[in-house]
């Protein structure tokens, strides 16, 4: 019978497949696989959905944390570029099969870890975004409050004037999330070009007020290359590590691309592009204070500060947009589908999302602000050690196990392949085990502190490698000819070939 079917490398549930499976305990409107009218997503769509979340404080700021290290501007640069482009492989490989399949991560996710197990990973992803969601909203929160601050004094002497920028803001993020992954298209569309353009009129201005200044004139502080790498593996980690959830989650948006092409064009451009382009600006724009203001200014607000209001007051809204993007596209999806999916025919999207919310605020991210360094390095790092793994499994079951083939209906199915032993793949559960304890054992023994400080990458090769070995001949392999037995491969369409 043809569950399935396969036009332009889309695949979508048949009719009846839809109607015998609509009443499962692992369906509802949200997770369930997108038709084909919902695959509008062109390549403009996912190129400003990545240079919207880009243009960010953070990927403004994050060269200065090298230069400090002491990395002259061109190493901090071409690290940054050199992370993105590893971290981009995995991205574009889960994009693959989000598109294909129109299916959203926990979902996928059933297909390496059961539809039980399927919690372990995505809980995983949405523990480490809902903190993040926190954290980008209390930066936000306190941009705001300082460019406020800079431009009418009296709202510095107000009664908890932080707290209320906190729940504006807040409920902002939330709002816009709430309204799902089609009004975080909509905003990307908005703030990628706004948030673009204001960023080369700052470089412009930096320019012509103090040439490019005494940062990238700066030669590096290291003299060998032993002194140079021992900075650099970890560096490039942390930088893997700051899209690494988005290489997870990345089926979430790409579920509704309008084809392979066009998505992974669109992402292998504007993802390494605009983290390079952007970090450079940050470079350039503080080599210029440097002249200007006699001190090295890395942080975007506290330079704003210092213009006149109307700048401060059009800064303030371009910050804002530029945190709500981010936040809203990289932090609340996830977690939110992840709560979703635990009960997903009584939690809907929208209520994952005020779920995430409140729990973001349990975190205390102005707490955990008090502490930045040791947040950002220690716990982004360590957490790599588990993102890291996950993804290699991801990978290793839907390019090597399965072979990019799968029965779509079967994953919404207690009773289907997908459940394996009551709900969970014991093989998935091994890998993850292997991949995480293999780099643990670089911080217990001083000699093998490599592995630690590229527990991403080891710990992707490593489970990605466990995993192919444990599922051999695995009972939930679609046989030689399955495939074509329950899917009705469709001639492509000549108009759809033509709008490539």
């Amino acid at each position: 019978m043809k569950t399935q079917i396969e036009q332009n490398g889309i695949v979508t549930l048949s009719d009846d497949a839809t109607k015998s499976v609509s009443d499962s305990e692992l369906w509802n409107d949200d997770l369930r696989p997108t038709t084909e009218k919902e695959h509008t997503w062109t390549g403009l769509n996912f190129a400003t959905l990545w240079i919207g979340m880009c243009l960010c404080i953070p990927a403004y700021t994050m060269a200065s944390g090298m230069i400090s290290l002491g990395m002259n501007w061109w190493q901090a640069i071409g690290t940054i570029f050199l992370g993105n482009v590893i971290v981009l492989i995995p991205i574009l490989l889960n994009s693959h099969a989000g598109t294909k399949f129109g299916i959203p991560y926990p979902v996928f996710a059933r297909l390496w870890f059961g539809s039980k197990g399927a919690h372990i990973p995505s809980m995983a992803r949405a523990v480490v975004a809902a903190g993040w969601f926190g954290i980008n909203t209390w930066i936000g929160t306190t941009a705001i409050d300082v460019l406020l601050s800079a431009s009418f004094p009296a709202w510095k002497s107000l009664a908890g004037h932080t707290a209320i920028i906190f729940a504006l803001f807040w409920a902002l993020n939330v709002g816009v999330a709430y309204k799902g992954p089609q009004a975080i298209k909509v905003l990307s569309l908005i703030a990628a070009p706004v948030v673009g353009i204001s960023a080369l009129i700052l470089m412009i201005w930096a320019f012509t007020n103090a040439g490019w200044g005494p940062i990238l004139s700066t030669p590096s502080k290291f003299t060998t290359t032993g002194e140079f790498l021992k900075v650099f593996f970890p560096t490039l980690t942390g930088v893997i590590a700051f899209w690494a959830t988005l290489a997870l989650n990345i089926p979430d948006f790409c579920r509704y691309a309008k084809s392979q092409r066009s998505q992974m064009i669109a992402q292998s451009f504007s993802l390494p592009l605009t983290m390079s382009i952007f970090s450079f600006i940050g470079i350039a724009v503080t080599s210029a204070t440097v002249v200007i203001f006699g001190t090295a200014i890395w942080d975007p607000v506290q330079l704003l500060a210092k213009f006149p209001p109307f700048i401060i007051f059009l800064g303030t809204i371009i910050i804002a947009m530029a945190s709500l993007t981010i936040n809203v596209g990289a932090n609340i999806v996830a977690p939110a589908r992840a709560i979703e999916n635990l009960y997903p025919k009584r939690i809907t999207f929208g209520i994952g999302a005020l779920i995430t919310g409140v729990f973001a605020i349990l975190m205390q991210p102005w707490f955990i602000m008090s502490n930045f360094g040791n947040y950002i390095f220690g716990w982004l790092g360590t957490y790599a050690a588990l993102l890291g793994p996950i993804d290699g499994i991801a990978i290793a079951d839907y390019w090597l196990v399965r072979r990019r083939k799968m029965a779509l209906k079967e994953l919404y199915e207690p009773a289907g392949r997908y459940n394996y032993s009551s709900g969970f793949n014991k093989n998935g559960v091994y890998a993850l085990i292997i991949g995480v304890a293999v780099p643990v054992l670089g911080l217990l023994v001083p000699g093998l502190r490599f592995l630690w400080d590229n527990a991403w990458t080891f710990g992707l090769f490593i489970s990605m490698f466990a995993y192919a070995y444990l599922m051999k001949n695995d009972q939930s392999v679609l046989s030689p000819g399955e495939y074509e037995a329950i899917t009705q491969i469709q001639a492509p369409d000549p108009m759809e070939r033509l709008a490539k």
